[in-house]
Order: C-alpha cells, then sequence, then structure tokens
C-alpha cells in the first residue's frame, strides 16, 4: 500500500479535526522517518502489523473529502457557467439542475445527510423559478432509503436526463471539464445525462419546447411508444361529411337571408331586458357573417376536416335522433369561416359573488346552460334564457341573492368539493366529478342526479364527455385515467401509466383514443378499445391544466402551470410549437370549428387567438428549427378587468364562449 497516501489521508484528517498537537507529532514522525530514524512509529508501520486496519483508514479518508468534491465541483462548475458567453450560456445552464439534483441524491445515498442538506439549501436558489415543484418533492428526502420508497426520486435515479444542446456548446462543456479534471462532475454527466447534440448554432431560448426534459420511462422508450400505428383522421359519415352531401355551406346572400330567422330564434331564446351578455356578441357575430364570410371557397381553404382521412369507429357509438342531427347540419351551415383577418366575437360569463368557492366551470355547446362547481359540493347551473328574463340584476350571481329567488338550478349530491363538470354533446345531460372520488351524472331536463359513478379511489380532477356523448373519460389524483359509459357503473378501461396526478383528459375527435395530462409534466395518447398508451409528449416544464384537440384530429395542444402551450403533431409524438405569452396557469384551451384558431384562457385573467395555420404550417419548412420565433403567433389578447378564465368553447357557429370567476386578488 502506497505509504504517502497513507500518511497524507491521517494527517488531513488531523487536520480537518482541529487536533493540532497530535498532527504537529505526527509531522516530527514523518521527518524523523525521512531522516532514517529506526524508533519512529509511523502509520505505514502500523499498516505492516495490520493490512485491515489501513484500509480502513484509507475508506474513510475518501469518504470524509466526497461531500467537498460534490459541493467543490458543482461550485466551480455553476461559476464556470454563468461566466460563459451568452450566446452559449442559455444551453450550458440546462446541464446544472440534473448535475444539482443528482449531487444532492449521491450524497445522500452516500450517507452524507448533513452536507448533502447544506449542498441542496446553497443552490437551491437557482432552481426553484423553473422546478420549483420537483425542489419541494426532493426536500423530503431525508435518508437513503426514501430514494428507493419515493417514487419520484428512485425514477429520476433510474432514469436520464435528455437535454437539447448545440455542437460547440458541448465542445465547450467536455473541454471544462476534462481540463478541469473535474471527475465527480464528469461521472455524474456522464451516468444520467442524454445530449443530444445538434449541427449549426444555439437554438434561442425559449425556441425549443424539448430542449430538457425528465421522463420516467425513459426517451428511448419514449421514441419505440412514438412509433406505433395511429389513425387520426375523423369518423367515416361524419357530420361534416352529411353537411358536404346536403349542399354544404350556405353562399353569403343565403346566410344573409336567414339571419332574421335566427335573430328570431335568439331572441326567444335568449331573451334579456338591456340586451345582456348575448346580444352584443350575437349581433356582431351576424355582422361577421356578412362581412367575413367566404361561402364555400373559404370552408375548402380553411376547414381542415374536409381533408383529413376517415376511420371506422373502434366503439359502438349512440345514434342521434333525426331532430339533433338537423339542427347540428343547421348550426354547422351557418357557421362563420373564422381565419386570422376573420376574429371571432366572444360571449364572456362572469361569476360573481363566489367567495373563491368557484372550482370549475363548463358552458354547453350552444353556450345555453353554464355550470359551476362548488368548493361547498354544490353543482349549479344557469340557463341563459330564464336569465334574459329574470332582467341584469344578480345575473350571474352565484349565492342566488335576486330579490328572494334563485336564478340557478342546484344540484346537491357529491360529499366534497366539485373539482369539473362537463355538459354531453346535446346537453340533456351533465357530469361532475369531486374529491369524494365519485362522477355523478345529472339530468338537465330532470333536474336530478341519475347515476353515480364509484371507482377511482381518490379525488377525481377531471371529467369529459365523448365528442358523440354517451361515453366519458376520468382523471384523478389515483394516477389513472378511466373510460366509462352512461349505461355501466363500472369503468370499461383503466389507463395507467402516469407517475403522478392526471390532472386532465381530452377525446379525440373520432372517439378512439383519449388524452391525459398530468403532473409528472407529460401528456400521453391511449387507444380507448385496447387501453394501450400509445403516444408520449415531452416536452412541458410543470404539470398540464388543459388540452385541446383539433377539429381534424391531426393537432393537440396543452397548456401548463407556467402558461406555456405547446402544439403537437398526433401522428409523429413531436411538438409542432410552443406558444408563450401568459404568465399564469392556462386552464383552458380551445380549438376553432374549423380548425384555424386557437383559444387559451388563463389565470392571468386574458383570453389570447392564436394564429394555427401559421403554427402548423412553419415547421415543414424548418427542419433545423433555428430559432425562429414567427411561428409564435399571438392573433390577440382579449383582457378581462379581473377574471381569471376558468373555461372556453366555441360554439358550433364559431361564438367564443368563455367563463371566470370575478377575483378580487388578480
Amino acid at each position: 500500500m502506497d505509504e504517502e497516501v497513507l500518511d497524507k489521508a491521517v494527517y488531513l484528517y488531523l487536520k480537518k479535526k482541529g487536533f493540532t498537537q497530535t498532527e504537529q507529532i505526527f509531522q516530527q514522525e514523518q521527518q524523523n522517518k525521512n531522516k532514517n530514524s529506526s524508533s519512529s512509529v509511523t502509520a505505514t508501520d502500523v499498516s505492516l502489523s495490520d493490512p485491515d486496519l489501513a484500509k480502513q483508514i484509507l475508506v474513510f479518508s475518501q469518504s470524509e473529502s466526497i461531500p467537498t468534491l460534490y459541493h467543490d465541483g458543482y461550485s466551480k462548475l455553476r461559476s464556470w457557467t454563468y461566466s460563459s458567453l451568452d450566446l452559449y450560456k442559455h444551453e450550458l445552464l440546462r446541464v446544472l439542475y440534473p448535475v444539482f439534483i443528482h449531487c444532492f441524491m449521491d450524497l445522500i445515498a452516500k450517507g452524507h445527510l448533513q452536507e448533502a442538506r447544506a449542498f441542496f439549501n446553497t443552490f437551491r436558489e437557482d432552481h426553484e423559478m423553473m422546478h420549483s415543484r420537483d425542489l419541494t418533492k426532493l426536500e423530503g428526502v431525508l435518508s437513503p432509503s426514501h430514494l428507493e420508497e419515493m417514487e419520484f426520486a428512485h425514477t429520476l435515479r433510474q432514469s436520464k436526463v435528455n437535454i437539447k444542446i448545440c455542437q460547440y456548446s458541448y465542445d465547450l462543456l467536455l473541454q471544462y471539464l476534462h481540463k478541469t479534471q473535474s471527475i465527480t462532475m464528469l461521472g455524474i454527466i456522464n451516468e444520467h445525462i442524454d445530449f443530444q447534440v445538434s449541427p449549426g448554432q444555439p437554438s434561442s431560448i425559449s425556441d425549443d419546447a424539448e430542449a430538457f426534459s425528465l421522463v420516467g420511462s425513459g426517451q428511448d422508450a419514449a421514441n419505440l411508444i412514438n412509433q406505433k400505428e395511429i389513425h387520426w383522421g375523423l369518423l367515416e359519415d361524419c357530420l361534416e361529411d352529411r353537411l358536404d352531401k346536403a349542399g354544404g355551406l350556405l353562399s353569403d346572400s343565403e346566410k344573409t337571408e336567414g339571419e332574421g330567422k335566427e335573430g328570431e330564434l335568439d331572441e326567444n331564446k335568449k331573451k334579456s331586458a338591456d340586451g345582456g351578455k348575448q346580444g352584443g356578441p350575437l349581433k356582431k357575430l351576424k355582422k361577421d357573417k356578412v362581412v367575413g364570410g367566404a361561402g364555400k371557397a373559404a370552408r375548402g381553404e380553411g376547414d381542415k376536416s374536409t381533408a383529413a382521412p376517415r376511420v371506422k369507429p373502434e366503439l359502438t357509438l349512440p345514434t342521434i335522433s333525426t331532430d339533433v342531427e338537423h339542427s347540428i347540419l343547421e348550426d354547422l351551415r351557418n357557421r362563420v369561416q373564422l381565419n386570422n383577418s376573420t376574429l371571432p366575437s366572444v360571449s364572456f360569463y362572469t361569476f360573481i359573488n363566489t367567495h373563491n368557492g368557484l372550482n370549475c366551470s363548463s358552458i354547453s355547446h350552444d353556450g345555453s346552460l353554464v355550470a359551476g362547481g362548488f368548493s361547498d359540493s354544490s353543482l349549479k347551473v344557469w340557463d341563459m334564457a330564464k336569465l334574459g328574463r329574470m332582467g341584469s340584476s344578480g345575473e350571474n350571481d352565484s349565492d342566488g341573492s335576486n330579490g328572494g329567488k334563485r336564478s340557478y338550478t342546484l344540484y346537491q349530491g357529491h360529499s366534497g368539493p366539485v373539482y369539473s363538470a362537463s355538459f354531453s354533446p346535446f346537453g340533456d345531460f351533465l357530469l361532475s366529478s369531486s374529491s369524494d372520488s365519485t362522477i355523478r351524472l345529472w339530468s338537465t331536463k330532470l333536474n336530478a342526479n341519475v347515476v353515480c359513478y364509484k371507482g377511482h379511489n381518490y379525488p377525481v380532477w377531471d371529467v369529459q364527455f365523448s365528442p358523440l356523448g354517451h361515453y366519458f373519460a376520468s382523471a384523478s389524483h389515483d394516477r389513472t385515467a378511466r373510460i366509462w359509459s352512461m349505461d355501466r357503473i363500472q369503468p370499461l378501461r383503466i389507463l395507467a401509466g402516469h407517475l403522478s396526478d392526471v390532472d386532465c383528459v381530452e377525446w379525440h375527435m373520432n372517439c378512439n383514443y383519449v388524452a391525459t395530462g398530468s403532473s409528472d409534466k407529460t401528456v400521453r395518447l391511449w387507444d380507448v378499445q385496447s387501453g394501450e398508451c400509445i403516444r408520449i409528449f415531452i416536452g412541458h416544464r410543470s404539470m398540464i391544466l388543459s388540452l385541446a384537440m383539433s377539429p381534424d384530429g391531426r393537432y393537440m395542444a396543452s397548456g401548463d402551470e407556467d402558461g406555456s402551450i405547446m402544439m403537437w403533431d398526433v401522428s409523429n409524438g413531436r411538438c409542432v410549437t410552443p406558444l408563450v405569452g401568459h404568465t399564469s396557469c392556462v386552464w383552458s384551451l380551445a380549438f376553432s370549428c374549423e380548425g384555424s384558431l386557437l383559444a387559451s384562457g388563463s389565470a392571468d385573467s386574458t383570453v389570447k387567438l392564436w394564429d394555427v395555420n401559421t403554427s402548423a404550417k412553419t415547421p415543414k419548412n424548418e427542419d433545423n428549427k433555428s430559432g425562429n420565433t414567427n411561428r409564435l403567433r399571438s392573433l390577440k389578447t382579449l383582457p378581462t378587468k379581473s377574471t381569471p378564465v376558468y373555461a372556453l368553447r366555441f360554439s358550433r357557429r364559431n361564438l367564443l364562449f368563455a367563463a371566470g370567476a370575478l377575483s378580487t386578488n388578480v
């Protein structure tokens, strides 16, 4: 065994512990040894008689120096990264977070608990803005056993982090690590980071949605899943096909002639003393139809559903009555063709006097019914026609203080806060989900609870009817989503695979697939028939709160807690473009009926309209994603006075409905 290494280990230990006198004596012994003094006793002499003791001294010495290696190594890497050129800094900064969390977990695993806690607290602030949720979870890791017991920490240690970086940034990083001989940092980077090196210049700071991602199943597994076959088109003999057979859209002149009849229907249905919320937007909508209508030509250019492939249904779908079908076809004929120059009218329903008790809101397809789910376990439904007759006072007053007469229908049955509500496509049923782990089906005609569905073990965060009704999907804290049908009290499918809460759920337009968004920062697409995950969408940096499917079924939008929106191509699982603009949680997303616009509603009290056509087309001409920000195109921002946006819905005629609760805290 090397004498110098052993003697140095003993010397460093004495110095670290502050044993000054012993240290001096040991140094004297060292000097005597060098003078070939036979009377001196050194650590090496001891090792000759007890080699096990010498081995223990070396092991102890190495373990004592481990925390310093991690702390100094990370600190130097951090200083070097922050002092790098601005052109490459934002790419190099991506490396710091995974190195930080793995340094912390390695220290915990090696038993250096106090040093790990000091390391965590020293550098935590650097990552608080982007990864506060993850840091809160890791803060609970207090012993090596927690690394195995806590699923989040266990997943991090088992999988690699995917980081996109340009070739020059990658070379700079390697050059630094080799030059400084940062073996500890190099080991962590080699073991836990998977670099996806791209040629050319660095991407812009906000351009690449998939620049950094943590995924439990690993990127390779995700890529394998995303190669599975998917039929994203619309159903055969769908309503759009029937509309084409029946003669398609009305011409401008026919629309103008039909305005009188439509106005009479709207007057009877939504009559208001002072014109109310509906009067203004509907008049503007009619004007839009005359000015912006482009007839069949516009449909051919803007309506993506006509070009979408047709697929066969995998589920037994409900039949639509003749009257309902005629009503829908009439709406489709009178649909306004929206584009980047013809924006929709918006009808906004504001809840007042909610006392912070409103958790969710839902709007029926024609905007005639608005539901609100509350923390006191109640579900309230407002009929816009009745509100119009009652006058404007207390119009959307959630406590019903309207001269002693209630302005809403109260549905009671849940035993916990109501977190989600969803109207059936034809408005005759309403679903609600609650923290009591149940889903309830209500009849809006009978104003009564029809069925209580029990299957989840924890709070149900979201529930959504399928586009054709009868079937619905739910998302829960138990990390599963479930597929149900109205006529069965047990779920038809259980969709398991997310690593954390499933926060939102959305049906594909052909009813063959269901998308789920989770707190694990991923979106998954499931085959309803097999219950199998067929797509994993990776790129968000916080929990997913909202989802929307384009009318042709090709694209999906997802919104997260940080205010980011991502547009995904369902066919290959890749991000088409990130849409950046909101400053807070994106709670609701909705595509216009022809798919040319996307509306987003946020906790920042705004509704934004995005140009989908521009967003979807640009990447086809740009495979390198070289930082072009033209595709992040926000057409218009519609601010409210002080109302976070809970729900959005485009009617079949392309009127945009929105709802939210007036807040004094915004």
